[in-house]
This record gives C-alpha cells, sequence and structure tokens, in this order.
C-alpha cells in the first residue's frame, strides 16, 4: 500500500510567512493533484511551543540562520515560526485537507528542533508515524511538502532507515537552498531512494 506524506504545508512557510521557502505555494496544486492517487494521506504539522531553542530570539547575540550547538546537536537558528496555536502554524487553507487521515505533530520539545516527520533530531523520541504506518499496511512512502532541504529530506531518510521503499516528488517540493537541495536528492538516491516527477503518477 501506497502512503502520500504532506509535509509541513504551512502558512510560516509559505510567501509571507515567518520562515517562507521561496515559491513554495507553487506545489500546493500539484499537492491537491496528487492526493486522489493515494489509498492513504498523512501530513506533517511544525509545532513549536514558544520560546523553542532553535528560535534565533531565544540566544542573545547569535543571528538568524548561525549554527550553534544545541545539546551535542548542531542547530540552526531559525526566525520563530509555527509557533503552536498561531495562525503561522496552521496547515494552508489552500491544501485540500479532506483526504488526511492523521496529522502527526513535531518540535513539541522546546529542547531540541524536529525536521522529521518521525523523529526528534536526536533520535530521542517517535512521532509514532512510522507505526502508524505499518499499522495501515503501507509498504511505499511518497513525500511532498516543504522544505526540500531539510523536513522534506529528512523525513525521506527516516522513511528509508524505517525500512519503507521511499519517493521523493521533485516538482511537489521546495528548498531554502539550491546546493541544499541537490545535495539532498543525491544523498537520498545514494541511500536507495527515488526521485521522481509528479506526472508519473498523474498519468
Amino acid at each position: 500500500m501506497r502512503a502520500l506524506l504532506l509535509i509541513d504545508i504551512q502558512v510560516d512557510f509559505l510567501p509571507g510567512g515567518a520562515l517562507a521557502v521561496a515559491d513554495g505555494d507553487a506545489i500546493i496544486p500539484v499537492v491537491n493533484r496528487l492526493q486522489p492517487q493515494f489509498d492513504l494521506v498523512v501530513a506533517t504539522q511544525d509545532w513549536h511551543p514558544e520560546g523553542h531553542k532553535s528560535f534565533a530570539s531565544r540566544h542573545l547575540g547569535k543571528n538568524l540562520f548561525e549554527v550553534i550547538d544545541l545539546n551535542g546537536l548542531e542547530q540552526v537558528l531559525w526566525p520563530d515560526h509555527c509557533v503552536q496555536g498561531t495562525p503561522g502554524a496552521a496547515l494552508s487553507d489552500k491544501l485540500d485537507q479532506k483526504r488526511i487521515e492523521a496529522i502527526f505533530r513535531k518540535g513539541t520539545n522546546p529542547e531540541i528542533d524536529s525536521y522529521s516527520g518521525f523523529y526528534d533530531n536526536g533520535r530521542l523520541k517517535s512521532t509514532g508515524l512510522a507505526d502508524y504506518l505499518r499499522g495501515k499496511g503501507v509498504t511505499e512512502v511518497y513525500l511532498v511538502g516543504l522544505a526540500a532541504d531539510y523536513c522534506v529530506y529528512f523525513s525521506a531518510k527516516d522513511a528509508l532507515t524505517e525500512a519503507f521503499e521511499v519517493y521523493y516528488i521533485e516538482d511537489a517540493v521546495r528548498a531554502i537552498d539550491a546546493n541544499g537541495f541537490e545535495i539532498a536528492k543525491a544523498d537520498l538516491e545514494a541511500r536507495g531512494g527515488h526521485i521522481i516527477q509528479s506526472q508519473s503518477l498523474l498519468a
């Protein structure tokens, strides 16, 4: 069985949002067309408490996008984004949400970031997503969403580690950094993932 994972298609990651991914809104029509092709559609949602330690605003004298050591892990310092209960944390209202069976929230621990929809960055705590997918009989995972070089990439890596067949739909993701996007795709292919286009599923 195949599942479509909608990764963090949230207001703060779209143009005008706190951590906007360039052209991020362009994926939404593609994602909406893809959803009927799948038996199961699941979403992830960045869901940070106020004052999350990945926020640059928590670190006096540090700059946005500076990289620090946070509890032994490399951490990019982001703008405050996807704070629980704020409009920026909501899934986009342009996203068709009728087919979404479950939403897995991540980044809820203020001490550690969580790019992947499966685990936090230290792999200390699971979101339960892998067990949920297995419980539904899923063997193939197709990923779309934002941002291609962070949350979609880390979710794809964890899906591979969890022994799912992984398909990364290139035209249904957008990246923060073009170079990071190329590195992410090459790494996923080296790990056994597949880079595909939405048209191969819609044809």
